[in-house]
């Protein structure tokens, strides 16, 4: 059987490490499950030197070295692998997830170390991947025959396989192995603040539920899970390159298969909370004819994994406090009052609610189907059935301009809520990303690794897509929402309109790039010099 060391890249290192990765659990235990020797050295947990991690590389005789991530994990990968092909040289070195499933020639060409990416869903590619090492092949093979994956042959070129389809019955998995990852640093660090339990909560894990999300939301990114990805049809030898689109193809566990997942959770690790990793709880919901929630919630009470603080009426203790606290994420427009209510019952704690906007005009065009009456809806109805909404918002969308930074703050005031956005970024596998590629790239003087390198978890400008503010003034002018200065915020587009006149939009200057036939010199945005107000 193969013998396999996963690594686990670092992911948010100004960050302590919080969440054992889900992804790479479930990879485990699939490959576990048909009988390959698995070793993980979880450099997220451990946060070690680079010295630390080729003695981990060095330590065997490894088969398969894989490593796997969003985007924002890829600075690590890529040191991963290059220190991999050197002190490892007859090992199949493997990447996967997100970062290379959105552009997989990309990536390939920045890391000529990688002999394999996994691109999509990899529940079955990896085992598959193991089987044929187990026949044989090794790095110089020929991988022709695999789908889900792009390979590097022996001259050097690199070949797009057919895509791998994804699996129809996901109940059939694993549960992942989470004791392969240092569980003493993640339980150390179980306290994330989203609501009262979950800052108090002393062994928390993340579980994923369903794969998908029926939303379009145009700066989301793609990962390959959800029927969305195709391959390009060409005429190339090397088979063309992916694409992307709103093709949906939505998957769910059972409610029984999610409650018994927790419930052995609970018995194995004892967890006290489970965060649901979902990106949309209630897509599922809707997509069951509103009965996946009610179901999951019936058993969880059923199974004795109800909050005893809930049960009792009573004042959540820590210590005194038996049962698993959760919670998750939802959408503005899908929520409602019922399910909200047996969810709160069930010990459901807070909801993850991606608002991005208060304004009317700028919430049409990023595709999520939401409206600053259905925003304010949801906080009231969640906060009324006792569950904390958490209300994350994004400024510097391409259409953002002062009249959308006025409704926020305005919204702000009235509601009586305080909420520092994020900053819009075109992550690759995003509509944004595709529709601003030549301009991203201009950003970073023309390499576009340098931007993917620079990409983290939206708290820090990037790459600007904004089509009327460039990075200094987005910086500044969310500090003067945060003040609620709206005096000053005015002086500024005073000074503003004096130097530009009137706002540019998505539509206009996209539609002039398509008229000219080549990419309007949208740069000159970010470089502008602006005069401090």
């Amino acid at each position: 059987m193969a013998k396999v060391l996963i690594i686990n890249p670092v992911i948010r290192a100004e960050d302590d490490p919080r969440h054992v990765p889900y992804g790479l659990a479930l990879l485990a235990a699939v490959a576990n499950r048909e009988g390959h020797e698995i070793q993980v050295f979880d450099a997220n947990g451990w946060r070690p030197t680079d010295e630390e991690l080729i003695e981990a590389i060095q330590a065997d005789a490894w088969d398969v070295i894989a490593t796997g991530g969003i985007t924002t994990a890829y600075g690590y990968m890529k040191k991963t692998v290059r220190l991999a092909r050197k002190n490892a040289p007859d090992a199949l070195i493997m990447m996967g997830g997100g970062a290379l499933t959105a552009m997989p020639r990309d990536i390939m060409g920045f890391c000529p170390e990688i002999d394999i990416g996994g691109i999509g869903e990899g529940v079955i590619t990896f085992p598959d991947v193991l089987k044929k090492i187990d026949e044989g092949r090794n790095r110089k093979s020929d991988w022709s025959d695999v789908q889900g994956i792009i390979w590097r042959t022996t001259r050097g070129d690199v070949v797009l396989n057919a895509e791998r389809p994804l699996l129809d019955n996901i109940d059939s998995l694993p549960f992942p192995m989470y004791e392969l990852f240092p569980l003493d640093i993640y339980f150390k660090n179980s306290c994330i603040l989203l609501s009262e339990e979950a800052m108090l909560a002393k062994r928390r894990l993340d579980i994923n539920m369903s794969y998908g999300c029926s939303l379009i939301c145009r700066f989301c990114f793609h990962l390959g899970l959800t029927g969305d990805m195709k391959y390009e049809q060409t005429d190339r030898s090397d088979g063309g390159d992916v694409v992307f689109n709103n093709d949906r193809n939505i998957r769910w566990h059972s409610p029984e298969f999610v409650v018994r997942q927790v419930k052995y959770m609970k018995e194995r690790f004892n967890v006290d909370f489970v965060s649901f990793l979902d990106e949309n709880l209630m897509t599922m919901h809707v997509s069951t004819k509103k009965k996946w929630l009610f179901e999951i919630c019936d058993l969880w009470i059923k199974e004795g994994l109800q909050p005893t603080c809930v049960r009792d009426g009573v004042p959540h203790d820590p210590n005194t406090c038996d049962g698993v606290h959760w919670g998750g994420t939802s959408h503005a427009t899908l929520a409602y009052p019922e399910v909200l209510q047996a969810m709160h019952k069930a010990g459901c704690t807070y909801l993850d609610y991606g608002l991005e906007s208060f304004s009317d005009r700028v919430l049409k065009t990023i595709g999520k189907g939401a409206t600053v009456k259905t925003n304010e809806r949801c906080l009231k109805i969640t906060m009324e059935a006792g569950i904390r909404p958490i209300p994350n918002q994004i400024i510097g969308f391409p259409d953002e301009f002062f009249d959308s930074l006025y409704d926020n703050v305005a919204f702000w005031d009235r509601i009586g809520i305080m909420v520092k956005p994020f900053f819009a970024t075109p992550y690759p596998g995003s509509e944004w990303y595709y529709t601003y590629k030549d301009w991203i790239i201009e950003q970073y003087g023309g390499d576009l690794e340098a931007f993917i390198l620079d990409v983290g978890d939206a708290t820090k400008i990037t790459a600007v897509i904004s089509h009327n503010f460039n990075a200094v003034e987005l910086l500044g002018l969310r500090e003067l929402m945060l003040q609620h200065d709206v005096k000053r915020i005015k002086e500024y587009e005073t000074y503003w309109r004096s130097i530009h006149g009137e706002p540019r939009f998505a539509k206009d200057v996209l539609a002039e790039k398509v008229t000219a036939g080549k990419t309007a010199p949208l740069v000159q945005l970010t470089k502008r010099l602006v005069a401090v107000a």
